[in-house]
């Protein structure tokens, strides 16, 4: 600890408390605001080309309109719905569903809507957001029904849910009942049409979670073990790095954030890291598409600087943020870049 804290200065810890940090926060996002404004301001046209599609979206009336929260849900939600569904996703790209909040337009999207699938379990906890699900009759928390289907396999951390149930195949082809359900409520006609790709879907999702189980058993055992950005990787750690039945699956897995990343990273948090990088003799830590990468770099400088021979892959992980991948080109990807770098 001594060692860490002569690094502390060089490294730039994030010990400021949490309300400094939002407020640069804002700082920087209302300075990406007007950066975004002024490209507007310059290219109209490419504006008016990225509005295209939604404005495409409220105009299918003769599909059942889904607003998801999430790109896996609505991954979900277009293989079972197929030709009959419109769906959008509200939090894209590489923002971060933690922390999302409503802005400009979203309202028109929860109003347009006539179904909406969230991940729920606490992963939409942006005040805005919450209470807007909350409050709306149309929306299905697909998390929570995989949560009454399945309680035992529900992981918590530190006491809190642990919301990232989608890194789990298995546990993610259970969300496959709320979705037809509730298409087949608003769309009688096509409850059979529902019901013939769900079954299809789930047969897809069983072949898909053998092949990434299949990918990452031939790791040799003693290098099972991950170290990503935050903790989104716990159900992905017990159903494809751990052994079977392995009591003790949580050992093999460690991150500096929490289930929420939110950037504040103290020499504790990275003592910790560091000790489990030693006992365990890991070699990578891994980034996440969607997470700053300062903190997965601090362990492997603080960790280089005690002698310890640790690299950051190249290649991120996709956790919270899917990209242009579908959800099972998601799993896949992930289960090849571990595999690849362990």
């Amino acid at each position: 600890m001594k060692h860490l804290r002569k690094l502390a200065h060089s490294l730039k810890f994030s010990l400021i408390p949490h309300q400094a940090s939002r407020g640069r926060a804002q700082i920087r996002l209302h300075f990406l605001r007007c950066v975004l404004l002024g490209f507007c301001l310059v290219g109209l046209g490419g504006c008016r080309d990225a509005k295209r599609p939604f404005h495409d979206w409220i105009g299918e009336e003769h599909k059942v309109k889904v607003l998801c929260t999430t790109a896996q849900v609505a991954s979900l939600v277009a293989e079972i719905g197929g030709e009959r569904v419109a769906p959008w996703v509200l939090i894209r790209g590489e923002l971060d569903p933690h922390s999302y909040e409503m802005v400009k337009g979203d309202a028109e999207k929860f109003a347009r809507s006539d179904l909406i699938f969230y991940n729920g379990l606490g992963l939409e906890h942006g005040a805005s957001l919450a209470s807007l699900l909350q409050r709306s009759k149309n929306a299905i928390a697909v998390g929570d029904t995989i949560q009454k289907l399945s309680p035992d396999r529900i992981l918590t951390k530190d006491g809190v849910v642990d919301p990232h149930i989608w890194m789990d195949i298995s546990l993610w082809e259970q969300g496959i009942t709320p979705v037809v359900e509730a298409l087949s409520r608003q769309d009688s006609e096509g409850a059979s049409y529902y019901l013939a790709r769900a079954k299809n879907l789930r047969e897809e999702m069983q072949r898909a979670h053998d092949k990434v189980l299949e990918t990452l058993q031939k790791v040799p055992e003693k290098k099972r073990y991950l170290v990503t950005s935050h903790d989104a990787f716990q159900y992905f750690t017990r159903s494809y790095l751990a052994n079977p039945g392995e009591v003790n699956w949580a050992d093999r897995f460690a991150a500096p954030e929490g289930l929420a990343p939110e950037g504040q990273l103290s020499l504790r948090d990275i003592q910790k890291i560091i000790d489990f990088v030693k006992l365990k003799r890991i070699c990578v830590v891994f980034p996440e598409t969607n997470v700053s990468r300062d903190s997965i770099r601090k362990i492997a400088y603080a960790g280089n600087e005690l002698g310890l021979d640790i690299s950051v892959c190249p290649e991120p992980l996709y956790g919270d943020a899917m990209s242009d991948l579908s959800y099972l080109e998601m799993m896949q990807k992930n289960a090849e870049t571990i595999a690849k770098y362990l």
